[in-house]
């Protein structure tokens, strides 16, 4: 009989100890150790884990055989469908939309093979109301409430689906493993057995993985380290728009975001996000300004407002939403010191409309204007927009893809843009119609210009 023995496991981030601890030494998290049993296995190796080593010269390699999800959005984030055999992460916030979506994604998608959709939070009752408010009709779906992942093992290898979606990760176990459901151990060893069962069989899995109160998925880091792909969901409850962003893609780039709006009928895809960014700006109010930022290959215009007022207290206070609150400050140190703004007595507050977050620096010029702006009480023109990245001394240093972002600005309809110096010879081999292309060299210019 093995030996069983008490070991105390991180629940953040894996480190296991043989003894209680109040802080982890690994991760510095406090009160996140709990008592798992751990039995000591034999130590033969079966023959049947023996694989002989193959000539890199030996290995046939295929095109990527990608299924489309039938939803462009997702599509773009994912790199141009899912690779079949990955295992994909999909994570995000409670009553975010990852069950919305991927419901949606078993109706839309085009396969001639079954879906298997396991459900370990809902009954498949409640599974089914989603799908019928949604309008999903799709007689391929296989429906299973089940948490134990021998028997959704079982199942796999009886039907053979096309792909399979597990919601959650959370709420699965190994009867091998004595500790609760969603413990470390747990959620190592399942996705253990979900990586064998995708590269085994080229079957696609989805993974549904819950999210910590600071924002990270729940569950042992080498959770993210094992899946192919990871998919975050980012937005505010109380606001429509959700933006999929990929932190990892073994077969596309993390740079692409797919953004959707959520409807009573679902997630509806924004196709042209700019205008629907820009579509509630106000006109000639101090304090808003257009900027065009780079998600991943898409250019973005989005609006930042900042409201700048005299301070009732002895120490100006400073908000940001949606951008660095200390390039927030970086900035208006900028404006103090080498443009003269007495910005030390009011306090400042920077908004990106429309719930987005912006860590691009090519949206200081716009950050700055708007400051300014509001400062001065002076609206900036309507039909500028404003890229460049701020440097120290008040010079606008250039930014990448600046075709792009004129390009953007000129279809949507603006007029004049306002853009470092040093992007002009990027510029001149193109020709834009209907729209003035301003170069400036510092700040300072930029005030003059527009204020």
């Amino acid at each position: 009989m093995a030996k069983v023995k008490s070991i105390f496991v991180c629940q953040t981030c894996g480190f296991e100890v043989s003894g209680w601890m109040g802080k982890c030494p690994s991760c510095n998290s406090w009160n996140s150790f709990v008592e798992e049993i751990s039995e000591k296995q034999p130590d033969k190796i079966s023959d049947k884990s023996f694989s002989a080593p193959v000539l890199i010269g030996e290995v046939k390699v295929d095109n990527e055989d990608r299924l489309s999800t039938d939803i462009k959005e997702l599509d773009r984030v994912l790199g141009g469908g899912m690779v079949k055999g990955s295992l994909i992460l999909v994570g995000g916030d409670p009553g975010i939309g990852k069950s919305t979506l991927l419901i949606q994604v078993c109706g839309q998608v085009k396969t001639k093979a079954n879906i298997l959709y396991v459900s370990g939070e809902e009954s498949l009752k409640q599974v089914k109301l989603r799908a019928d408010r949604l309008g999903i009709a799709n007689d391929r779906i296989l429906m299973l409430s089940e948490t134990n992942i021998s028997s959704i093992e079982k199942v796999i290898a009886g039907e053979k689906p096309e792909f399979v979606i597990i919601d959650s990760i959370q709420t699965m176990y190994s009867e091998e493993i004595s500790s609760a459901p969603g413990s470390v151990s747990q959620v190592r060893a399942v996705t253990g057995e979900l990586m064998k069962i995708s590269k085994g069989s080229g079957i696609t899995i989805i993974i549904v993985g819950h999210v910590t109160k600071e924002g990270t998925l729940a569950g042992p880091r080498v959770l993210e380290h094992m899946v192919d792909t990871v998919l975050y969901f980012e937005g505010e409850r109380h606001l429509s728009y959700r933006i999929l962003r990929a932190v990892k893609n073994r077969f596309g780039s993390t740079n692409e975001i797919g953004i959707f709006e959520m409807t009573g009928s679902g997630l509806r895809e924004v196709e042209n996000p700019s205008e629907t960014m820009l579509s509630g700006k106000p006109k000639d109010v101090p304090g808003s300004v257009v900027v065009s930022c780079m998600e991943g290959t898409r250019p973005l215009l989005i609006e930042v407002q900042a409201l700048v007022c005299p301070t009732s207290f002895g120490m100006p206070r400073r908000m940001a939403t949606g951008v660095d609150y200390n390039r927030i400050t970086l900035l208006m140190a900028v404006l103090e010191k080498r443009i003269g703004m007495q910005l030390h007595n009011f306090d400042a507050y920077v908004n990106v409309a429309g719930g987005l977050k912006v860590d691009e620096p090519a949206c200081d010029l716009g950050i700055v204007l708007a400051v300014a702006s509001s400062f001065r009480n002076i609206p900036v023109a309507n039909n500028v927009v404003l890229i460049g990245e701020v440097g120290l001394t008040g010079e606008i240093r250039a930014v990448s893809q600046i075709e792009k972002r004129v390009t953007e600005a000129m279809r949507i309809g603006f007029k004049r843009c306002i853009i470092p110096a040093g992007n002009s010879k990027a510029l001149s081999q193109f020709e834009f119609k209907n729209t003035e292309i301003t170069c400036v060299d510092n700040v300072q210019q930029a005030l003059e210009l527009l204020l």
